[in-house]
């Protein structure tokens, strides 16, 4: 059967949205670095909206950094996939064709580098995972004992991280004579623009005083929030499209009606004329902490949990009387620890997400929002439990939410499935915990674990007490009882 591309666009039904724009006339203003589906749902779309718009400078140039999949769906498509949004009654199919090219960066750095350079790049997008900036979550610093960083500290004429390319490519830029590009990282790092800079700087740092001086005072790197629920797209997404096409799309996605980008108007270059879903703003960071202690706390919540249970989609975790009370309890506690604009109605914002989560189409998976959670709960569950210790209140649910994690460490859910602990510190929790014998001594090896919970916390009886108590539940009666238990006691 034939794939989807530009030669079998004209045999798509009459109401899937096709660009309305000439492809062969765009120009690729932004190189986006982690071309998963995140992207293609969200920035995509948007850049997308700019095309259609008429102004042809924002065509994306893709790179992954690791994996030739997303490049090998998309390339026979000539860069064209179908994101379908669907909100539990309807659903839209929309051609996106923003996306040009694709690199693989193992293959070819040099054509990724060559990319990044270019005259006609002027934003730089970044969805590379939190493990990807090679960050600390902790301190925020370069782990300086990664093996990718550790051969991007001795010489970038092959970088292995995204760092490194920004980098390298800032270095060709300034030789060349042209401007440096502004740097968006879209992933949920707390004060992600930050961090990306001081990434970048850091290792420039390494190689070279006078262009870290540069980027310091010519680069931009706004803080940014982004939010949409993209699901995994599974083979039985691709078979039910296949039928309503008769085309084969390997690329599509699937996600919700809601889309927000939140971007810090700080650019040292063009930028589009944004259209509906993004809001510029001075102050990133009261959307930034609401959405990461709200929307994200609460999907890792559901996702632990709902793991734990053998319960593979958000919507049938919180069709639980129990479980949907543990989420409303866990943002009534992290509420508190927000500072909201005056433009987010937080009353409204729950009752929105909510009714997200409630989506059956999207099939939302608690095992692929459990993924890194080393690299996310310090910033969803532990800030605000810090915040919420610090003013004496009570932490039960937020507590809860990081007891199942905990648990979740133990590779086996309560109905003795064996699951992967796909995270980058799994092999460093497991040693840690390896002679842990009781519930106490893996609660006390877990707070020694300082890559994750900070030693201010680590030392908090409260703390400790409301892990011991919750993960004593969950290895002896399992979720479903911890959540019964938390139910009878709100």
């Amino acid at each position: 059967m034939n794939r989807l591309s530009s030669a079998t666009l004209d045999r798509l039904p009459a109401d899937v949205v096709r660009p309305g724009y000439d492809r062969a006339e765009v120009r690729c203003g932004v190189v986006h670095l982690g071309i998963g589906a995140f992207h293609r749902a969200h920035q995509a779309a948007i850049f997308d909206d700019a095309l259609n718009a008429g102004d042809l400078r924002w065509g994306i140039v893709g790179a992954s950094l690791r994996s030739v999949q997303v490049r090998d769906q998309m390339a026979p498509q000539d860069g064209l996939y179908t994101m379908l949004v669907r909100d539990g009654v309807s659903e839209q199919a929309r051609i996106i064709g923003a996306v040009q090219r694709v690199i693989v960066a193992p293959e070819d750095p040099r054509a990724l580098l060559d990319a990044l350079a270019s005259p006609d790049t002027h934003i730089v997008t970044l969805t590379v995972t939190e493990k990807g900036y090679k960050l600390d979550p902790a301190t925020g610093a370069l782990i300086e004992d990664d093996p990718q960083l550790v051969a991007d500290i001795a010489s970038l004429a092959r970088p292995q991280t995204a760092p490194g390319y920004l980098v390298a490519a800032l270095a060709m830029r300034k030789a060349a004579g042209l401007p440096p590009f502004t740097a968006i990282s879209c992933d949920n790092l707390p004060h992600n623009g930050a961090r990306l800079r001081g990434a970048v700087l850091d290792l420039a740092r390494r190689h070279d005083p006078a262009l870290t001086d540069w980027i310091a005072e010519r680069g931009a790197f706004p803080q940014t929030m982004v939010d949409r629920i993209v699901p995994a797209t599974t083979g039985e997404d691709v078979a039910a499209l296949t039928t309503r096409f008769g085309i084969v799309d390997q690329a599509m996605v699937k996600t919700e009606p809601f889309l927000q980008w939140v971007i810090e108007d700080r650019f040292c270059g063009p930028r589009p004329a944004f259209g509906s879903g993004v809001q510029l703003t001075a102050a990133v960071a009261p959307w930034e902490e609401a959405k990461l202690r709200l929307l994200n706390g609460a999907h890792s919540g559901i996702a632990y949990l709902g793991g734990l249970a053998g319960m593979e989609h958000v919507h049938e975790v919180l069709a639980l009387p129990q479980a949907r009370a543990f989420v409303d309890a866990l943002w009534d506690e992290a509420q508190t620890t927000l500072s909201p604009p005056p433009e987010l109605d937080i009353a409204a914002y729950r009752d929105a997400l909510m009714a997200r989560f409630d989506n059956p189409t999207l099939r939302h998976r608690t095992r692929q929002i459990a993924m890194d959670g080393s690299q996310k709960l310090p910033q969803r569950l532990l800030a605000p439990i810090m915040a919420r210790l610090g003013t004496g209140q009570g932490i039960a649910a937020l507590s809860l939410g990081f007891a199942a994690w905990v648990r979740w460490q133990a590779g086996q859910d309560d109905l003795g499935q064996v699951h992967e602990v796909d995270d980058p510190l799994a092999d460093e929790i497991a040693a840690s915990l390896a002679d842990a014998v009781t519930t106490e001594e893996r609660v006390a090896a877990i707070l020694r674990f300082d890559a994750v919970v900070p030693p201010a916390l680590a030392s908090n009886t409260a703390f400790r007490a409301a892990l011991v108590r919750w993960l004593t539940i969950l290895e002896t009666q399992g979720a479903l009882a911890a959540l019964a238990t938390f139910h009878g006691e709100t």
